[in-house]
């Protein structure tokens, strides 16, 4: 992959990795390959062994839990970047979560449990990130977020993410608004579809993304390769004059009727 974006001496935090296929996975290599130094976090010890070759293959020299459901433990993932590196240049969250029985039932028909839930792990903890990350980019910086076409248009069995998605979108133009006198900048990265692990619990997925390609103008998918050399020019210095967008990464799919 070409190198399109500089990140010399800048240092980042990626949330969200599950195994090499993830997103976040794409998205911490191409930060890698343009110079970042990364803190990387896994869900919990079972999760541990997927992240731990992904997050040495990117040199990250800091790896630790992060589960934004356990009190605390965000914040303490702040505060060891904090100790070790006293700055933050940027952030990719990629985490988003339903149950699996509010996800498959249709919209109406989720609880408001598990639809607190969702919205709670997918979208909040995006916010409390910025909280958290503001104080540490005292050069400026760059929030970054994983969306969905699903958040714009009624996406067939995406359920109840439609609206998370929806919210976590407004919620990147807000705090583009509240931190922009502190030049923190901050994307929603609305990727294609990509076969992950997270993607799995969507129903039909495999029909999804046959007619994405299908319908697609290029006729093919959106790799994760291709999503992280997006992120890695948001995060970077040429990517300075941008902010509050929801940037597609999909080879111009949501330009299709």
């Amino acid at each position: 992959m070409p190198k399109i974006a500089d990140l010399t001496g800048k240092r980042g935090l990626v949330v969200g990795i599950a195994n090499e296929h993830s997103i976040a996975a794409g998205c911490a290599a191409a930060f890698a390959e343009a110079g970042a130094e990364l803190a990387v976090t896994y869900l919990n010890d079972k999760a541990k062994p997927y992240v731990q070759p992904v997050a040495e293959a990117a040199r990250a020299s800091i790896l630790a839990p992060c589960d934004v459901r356990v009190p605390g433990q965000l914040e303490a993932l702040f505060a060891r970047i904090e100790k070790d590196w006293g700055r933050l240049d940027f952030v990719l969250h990629s985490i988003a979560f339903a149950e699996r029985d509010d996800l498959h039932a249709s919209v109406v028909n989720c609880s408001q449990e598990g639809f607190a839930l969702a919205m709670d792990v997918s979208c909040h903890s995006f916010l409390r990130m910025a909280k958290l990350a503001a104080p540490l980019m005292t050069e400026g910086g760059c929030l970054l977020t994983v969306s969905f076409y699903g958040a714009d248009k009624v996406v067939e069995n995406y359920n109840l993410m439609g609206p998370v998605k929806a919210a976590l979108e407004a919620s990147v133009r807000y705090v583009a608004a509240d931190l922009a006198d502190r030049d923190i900048r901050a994307h929603a990265i609305s990727a294609g579809p990509v076969k992950t692990r997270a993607a799995s619990g969507i129903g039909r997925f495999d029909d999804l993304m046959d007619e994405v390609r299908a319908r697609t103008p290029a006729g093919r998918l959106v790799t994760i390769e291709e999503i992280g050399g997006i992120a890695a020019f948001l995060a970077s210095d040429a990517g300075a004059p941008l902010t509050g967008s929801v940037v597609y990464a999909d080879n111009g799919f949501h330009t299709v009727v």
